[in-house]
C-alpha cells in the first residue's frame, strides 16, 4: 500500500472513529424580576419559566432582585437579556433598553399609581392631606411608587424630604400596603394594578387600607431587552408571551397575573412618564440653583 493511500485509510478511520458532535444548545435566557406580588409565588415563576423554556426551545433562568436599580445595572452589564421593568427605568435607559412586550391589565397596556392611606383614616382626600406625616415610597426607580407622587409635589414646588415628615422605601408595592395598613406610615404611593392583584388573593391586608388619589393611566410595566439580547431572543420571547392568551396552559398563568395578555405596545406608551420626569429634573434644578 502506497504512502498516500495509508494516510488516507488512517484519516477516514479517525473521522469515523469520532462522533458527530451534536448541535450547539442555545444561550440560556435570563429574564430580571423585581419585586412585585410575585416575591413569594415561587412555585409559579417556576412554572412560569418552564413554559417559556418549552416555546423558546431555549433553557430561561428567572433572577430575582430586591431594588429596580440591581436589575437595571445587571440589564445594562449584559448579566441579564432581558427584564419586567416599570416604565420609568425603561424611559431612562431607553437608549439601552429596547421594549419586548407591555401586559394587558383590564383590556388595555395601562395601569395607575394609586396614594393610599390607613382605612381608619377617614379624612385624607389626596397626597396634600398628606402633608408632614410619615409616607412610604415602594423603589426610587418606580414611576407608580415613587416618580408620580414626586411630581405632585413638585407641582407645589416641593420635593418629599420638605413636604412630609419623614419618607422611606419599602422595596416592594406590597411592602407599601403593608406599612401603610399597620400605621407604619400615614400614606404611600402603590401600583394600582399590584393593589387591584392583592385586593383579589389577599383582601385581609388591603382592606386595611384605602385609596385617596388615583394618577391618570400609564403605560404598563413592560418586558424589555438589554445589550445582550439578539433579534432571534426577542422575537422568541415575544412569540411566548404573545401566545400564552391562546395556550391551554398559558391561560391560566394569565389569570395567576392578573392579566389579560401581551402586546407589543409601542414606546410612545410611555410619554406621559417621560413628561414627568422631565418636569420634576426641572423643579430639582431650580430649587438647588435657588439655595
Amino acid at each position: 500500500m502506497s504512502d498516500f493511500l495509508r494516510r488516507l485509510t488512517l484519516l477516514l478511520f479517525l473521522l469515523l472513529a469520532v462522533p458527530a458532535c451534536a448541535a450547539e444548545a442555545p444561550a440560556p435566557v435570563r429574564i430580571g424580576l423585581t419585586p412585585v406580588f410575585l416575591d413569594d409565588q415561587a412555585t409559579f415563576v417556576k412554572a412560569w419559566g418552564d413554559y417559556l423554556e418549552l416555546h423558546m426551545q431555549r433553557q430561561v433562568t428567572f433572577v430575582q432582585r430586591g431594588s429596580y436599580r440591581e436589575i437595571i445595572d445587571m440589564l445594562r452589564e449584559g448579566k441579564l437579556d432581558f427584564a419586567w421593568l416599570c416604565g420609568y427605568p425603561y424611559v431612562v435607559n431607553k437608549n439601552v433598553f429596547r421594549l419586548v412586550a407591555v401586559p394587558l391589565y383590564k383590556g388595555r397596556p395601562l395601569y395607575q399609581s394609586y396614594i393610599i392611606v390607613p382605612a381608619t383614616d377617614h379624612t385624607s382626600r389626596s397626597i396634600n392631606d398628606l402633608r408632614g406625616k410619615v409616607f412610604a415610597f415602594s423603589d426610587p426607580d418606580s414611576n407608580s411608587g415613587h416618580l408620580y407622587p414626586e411630581f405632585l409635589i413638585a407641582q407645589q414646588g416641593k420635593q418629599p424630604h420638605t413636604f412630609f415628615a419623614r419618607t422611606f422605601y419599602t422595596w416592594a408595592h406590597r411592602k407599601v400596603v403593608e406599612a401603610v395598613a399597620s400605621g407604619l406610615a400615614q400614606g404611600g404611593a402603590v401600583d394600582g394594578y399590584v393593589w387591584d392583584t392583592l385586593n383579589l388573593l389577599h383582601p385581609e391586608l388591603t382592606r386595611n387600607t384605602r385609596i385617596i388619589q388615583e394618577s391618570p393611566q400609564f403605560g404598563h410595566p413592560p418586558f424589555v431587552a438589554g445589550p445582550s439580547a439578539t433579534g432571534k431572543m426577542i422575537g422568541d420571547l415575544q412569540q411566548a408571551l404573545f401566545h400564552m392568551t391562546h395556550d391551554p396552559q398559558g391561560g391560566p398563568m394569565l389569570d395567576n397575573l392578573n392579566l389579560d395578555g401581551f402586546v407589543y405596545g409601542g414606546p410612545a406608551l410611555f410619554d406621559s412618564i417621560a413628561e414627568m420626569s422631565r418636569a420634576i429634573e426641572k423643579q430639582r434644578n431650580a430649587a438647588s440653583q435657588g439655595r
